[in-house]
């Protein structure tokens, strides 16, 4: 009996990478165009940097840059939730991280899909930013009940979908043509619809009660509401979007610009008012609108530790105490210099975040550390030239980043103001699975360099002493 060939779950993820690009693509032009001027101003900075390029080259990370990005759904209802899970699990993408965005008046609960490990973050970086409705949240019980009865007589997956993801989970995997299939079934869950399934009175009600809440209820599916490519120079893009046709939120969220890079800065431009159709008590389709897609850039620094995460909360804290920016962009260059003021506080070279452990990195031999003796600690074989050290990609997000690109597409104003309500317990009891810890994922892999490019030696008083802990 021959064994089945299963297409390795990077290979599938990569897959629908691509065909989520093309399809939204198709329906947001815009992102089109923003992906466009990334790969304009990506360009110019490598030509600008060749010794950058080169490092980039040399830890296998030029390729990725290129098909990076992150997209984000909202779904509805804990059994939207659990079924994600296994269709991302199908693709080898898991829940890492919680995110609470009722600090800051967004009613969901988030974690990201994504890859774990060097080698499949290699192949390919996707995440999905995924959200869940906290209809808890809101206060009317008579709007609460009627949007739990749209959720639960909707079915977000087709039974093709379904049926690959449970073939899949009981064979181990899915051969070439399944995994086209499945590919192509789940894809649809993503797609926009243009019909909403709730009347206008009834969007309304919903609309008024939070924008996010109407968009969630009132749709066939999640359709994806972002794509985001990465960019090396947010800086640069931010300025020329504008010159596109295309106008960006006033700041951009995260830490300031900086000559290495921390964890996430993003930007985005305004949210689409996009035609829709309503039904009326007669059943004729109204025409009407809805506010939800828009376009995101993003640029990744290293990671930090749990040392330098605490520092950059700190710092980020201090600069809102001085200036809280406002959505309308009136105070954008006094927040940019309280920002860029409060950071100076962090430093700014990598040798100087590595060696207060601050940042996670990948270790490995330069060219005269091959064969040679590599007795002593990690810091004095960095000091002799034998081993480099490169910074380690931040995959994750930022609650107060998050929250901040959600809040300026959804509108200044919101009806209701909700209380942080953290829930992790329940996220995870309503996900099927607790979330992977990100700081756990970066400490392996930086010790996995480490004992990777000291084999054979004594490495484990090599291990920084944050790592060993």
């Amino acid at each position: 009996m021959t064994e089945k060939t299963f297409v390795p779950n990077d290979d599938i993820r990569s897959a629908f990478s691509a065909a989520m690009s093309a399809m939204y693509r198709t329906e947001v032009p815009a992102y089109g165009t923003l992906m466009d001027l990334v790969a304009e101003v990506n360009g110019e900075v490598l030509s600008r940097d060749p010794d950058f390029a080169e490092r980039l080259a040399e830890i296998d990370a030029l390729d990725r840059i290129s098909e990076e990005r992150h997209g984000a759904i909202r779904l509805g209802t804990p059994s939207e939730l659990s079924m994600m899970r296994r269709v991302f699990a199908v693709m080898g993408m898991f829940p890492v991280g919680y995110y609470d965005l009722s600090t800051a008046g967004v009613p969901v609960h988030s974690t990201a899909f994504r890859p774990v490990g060097a080698g499949a973050l290699s192949r390919n970086p996707f995440r999905v930013f995924t959200s869940l409705l906290r209809l808890d949240l809101i206060d009317d019980a008579d709007l609460r009940a009627e949007a739990e009865r749209v959720l639960a007589s909707r079915q977000i997956f087709t039974p093709r979908a379904i049926a690959l993801t449970e073939k899949a989970e009981a064979e181990g995997g899915l051969d070439v043509e399944d995994a086209a299939a499945f590919v192509e079934a789940v894809i649809e869950t993503f797609r926009w619809h243009d019909k909403a399934i709730v009347h206008a009175e009834l969007y309304k009600r919903l609309h008024d009660a939070h924008r996010l809440i109407a968009d969630v209820v009132s749709f066939k599916g999640p359709h994806i509401n972002h794509l985001t490519p990465r960019t090396l120079d947010i800086d640069a893009v931010q300025a020329r979007m504008p010159q596109k046709g295309i106008a960006p939120k006033a700041v951009i969220e995260g830490p300031p610009t900086r000559t290495c890079p921390i964890l996430l800065r993003q930007t985005s431009f305004k949210a689409l008012d996009e035609p829709v159709s309503f039904q009326d008590e007669t059943g004729a389709w109204v025409a009407g609108s809805h506010t939800a897609r828009f376009g995101e850039i993003e640029q990744r620094g290293i990671a930090l530790t749990p040392k330098g995460r605490a520092l950059y909360d700190t710092l980020l804290e201090r600069s809102r105490k001085h200036v809280r920016p406002v959505a309308d962009g009136s105070n954008a260059a006094a927040y940019e210099q309280a920002l860029a003021d409060a950071f100076k506080d962090f430093p700014d070279t990598w040798d100087g975040i590595q060696k207060a452990g601050l940042g996670y990195f990948t270790y490995s031999l330069t060219d005269a550390g091959r064969g040679a003796d590599l007795s002593g600690d990690l810091e004095a074989l960095l000091a002799r030239g034998l081993v480099r050290f490169d910074p380690i990609v931040y995959e994750d997000f930022l609650p107060v980043s998050a929250a901040g690109i959600f809040q300026s597409n959804l509108g200044d104003a919101v009806a209701q103001d909700f209380s942080a309500s953290p829930s992790q317990q329940q996220f995870e009891a309503d996900l099927g699975q607790v979330v992977l810890n990100e700081f756990d994922h970066y400490a392996e892999m930086e010790a996995a360099s480490i004992a990777a490019c000291l084999s054979g030696a004594k490495h484990s008083a090599l291990l920084r002493p944050e790592a060993a802990e």
